[in-house]
């Protein structure tokens, strides 16, 4: 440290903090993917505050690496954006009792009709946490091979038709870099494994690891009790 330097205010760490919810209105709920409340929060100095939160039931998405080091990706439409994204594949979280590496191996079946035999957690994040519940677990998948063109998932809507290739990791690290991909999970998950693969793969962590940040935020979602106005707009 330089006579200039400055220690950093506090860790490199998030911590749990639960601002006490004295109301909630249900706005929306569409029974799949999200729903919408109004919660009203009051602040440490005992301000009320209105905040919107954009509930989801969460995600897990794979940065599949072959021995080649090349990415899977797939190409998906993308209505609020008007775009097709390059993404890597991804899904919800929306099979009760399944857990989250099972979930991204059944995801990596569906959408990229490939298995892998080498699992390990790449990075975890929240997608947009000053309006969404939604957060989302990246895993690293190797040991690649193909699943069998008759064993294939047939998908639906956006996914039916949707293609897959291969694109060199350090491509799609110069692509993000220079604005051309935009998908979080691809900007995240690439940007993430091109970094742990300079480290050696020392930083991947167990793929069945603890995800405390998703479990302490349900906890304490949990711990506000049901909502006191299910009232529609």
């Amino acid at each position: 440290m330089t006579d200039t330097d400055e220690p950093a205010p506090f860790p490199a760490a998030d911590v749990p903090a639960a601002w006490p919810v004295t109301g909630t209105r249900l706005e929306w709920q569409s029974g799949w993917v999200i729903d919408v409340r109004t919660d009203t929060v009051q602040a440490p100095d005992g301000q009320q505050l209105t905040r919107q939160v954009v509930e989801h039931s969460g995600a897990v998405g794979i940065i599949c690496l072959d021995d080649q080091d090349r990415v899977l990706v797939v190409r998906q439409y993308r209505h609020p954006v008007r775009h097709e994204l390059v993404e890597p594949p991804a899904g919800l979280l929306d099979v009760d009792g399944e857990t989250y590496h099972v979930a991204a191996a059944r995801e990596l079946f569906e959408e990229g009709h490939v298995r892998a035999s080498q699992w390990s957690v790449l990075v975890d994040a929240t997608t947009s946490p000053g309006m969404t519940s939604e957060t989302i677990r990246i895993y690293l998948a190797r040991g690649v091979t193909d699943v069998p063109v008759g064993e294939r998932h047939v998908g639906t809507g956006e996914e039916a038709g949707m293609r897959t290739g291969w694109i060199p990791l350090e491509d799609l690290v110069e692509a993000v870099l220079a604005g051309r991909l935009h998908n979080p999970t691809m900007v995240m998950g690439v940007l993430a494994a091109a970094a742990a693969k300079r480290r050696g793969w020392r930083t991947l962590r167990p793929a069945d690891s603890p995800w405390e940040f998703r479990d302490q935020m349900l906890a304490a979602t949990a711990a506000d009790g049901p909502s006191v106005d299910h009232a529609r707009p």
